[in-house]
């Protein structure tokens, strides 16, 4: 089968298509025929130095497709489901690829209403909003809530997320981005290119930190006390914990995790219309690197999805 392989780290130019031996779901698998897969900043990551793990590894984690075997004791799935997920995180799974298995419990069926391609775009920055807000910062309806590069992966899955738990959102966005984040559900919009956000923001209970650096510290003035900031850009941004506390505050680095309570959570709100990725751009799996190089501009709106079975070209 084909899969995307790399020699060395780098640039989006060391991918290219291989061919491996088709995989066999060990107990407690599911071997997945591939329709797409997503790409993130932490695929580039990875691709370039190694990311958690320091080595090359095979790429992608958002998938979706139907299941072609189960191994021993599977008893969720069947041949023919629909299915999507972000199996192994922060371990390889290796969704650049015609098939992939993945552990059954880390996947939900697909939502009917989501194509391949949105359910491939959806996964990893949809788990990483809901553990980020549900499970970390455990939000409240009518909390404010702060969200950084709104129109970002993560961004743009959080906004909505944070609406349907009932919270009172203000996003940063560049201001052609504006009408995209309301259009989410943002009840505020800061244009961070011209508006320093902390002059603009007061009263936070939760931020979540897509960006990093400086938007830790600063994003610690915004909030009441007791409010939580959590950050999801590096593992660098877990100093914060320290700057934090003394001024009675949280703050947390958090790495998403494969979960499937998370996972059907997210499907349900997918099948309420409540949430709904926005794919900008789908390419073939062939032109993973034009992919790489997209990603590595740290300028997408919404998410960047590679087909992979021929079915899947259309949204």
């Amino acid at each position: 089968m084909r899969a995307i392989g790399q020699d060395t780290f780098g640039g989006p130019e060391v991918l290219r298509v291989i061919e491996v031996d088709k995989p066999v779901p060990a107990p407690a698998e599911v071997l997945i025929r591939v329709h797409a897969a997503g790409v993130n900043p932490t695929d580039s990551w990875h691709r370039s130095t190694g990311g958690l793990v320091g080595a090359i590894i095979p790429l992608g984690w958002d998938v979706s497709g139907v299941v072609e075997a189960v191994g021993p004791g599977v008893t969720l799935f069947a041949p023919g489901d629909e299915v999507f997920g972000m199996p192994r995180l922060p371990r390889a799974a290796g969704t650049y690829a015609d098939y992939v298995t993945a552990p059954a419990r880390h996947l939900a069926h697909k939502p009917a209403n989501l194509t391949h391609i949105e359910a491939a775009g959806l996964s990893l920055v949809a788990l990483t909003a809901w553990q980020a807000l549900v499970e970390t910062a455990d939000v409240q309806p009518g909390q404010r809530v702060l969200i950084h590069a709104a129109a970002g992966g993560v961004g743009h899955v959080a906004v909505q997320i944070a609406k349907a738990r009932g919270a009172y959102v203000i996003a940063t966005a560049r201001a052609d981005n504006h009408d995209f984040v309301r259009e989410l559900g943002a009840d505020e919009v800061i244009d961070y290119t011209t508006t320093d956000f902390v002059d603009a923001t007061e009263g936070i209970d939760i931020v979540i930190d897509t960006v990093g650096g400086e938007y830790g510290p600063r994003s610690l003035r915004t909030l009441r006390p007791g409010g939580i900031i959590v950050s999801l850009a590096s593992p660098a941004e877990a100093a914060l914990v320290e700057v934090a506390r003394p001024l009675g505050l949280r703050a947390g680095f958090m790495i998403v995790e494969a979960d499937a309570a998370g996972m059907r959570a997210i499907a349900d709100l997918a099948e309420a219309g409540a949430l709904r990725p926005h794919v900008a751009t789908v390419l073939p799996l062939e032109l993973v690197s034009k992919a790489h190089e997209i990603i590595d501009n740290q300028r997408t709106r919404g998410k960047i999805v590679l087909t992979v079975a021929g079915e899947s070209q259309n949204l």
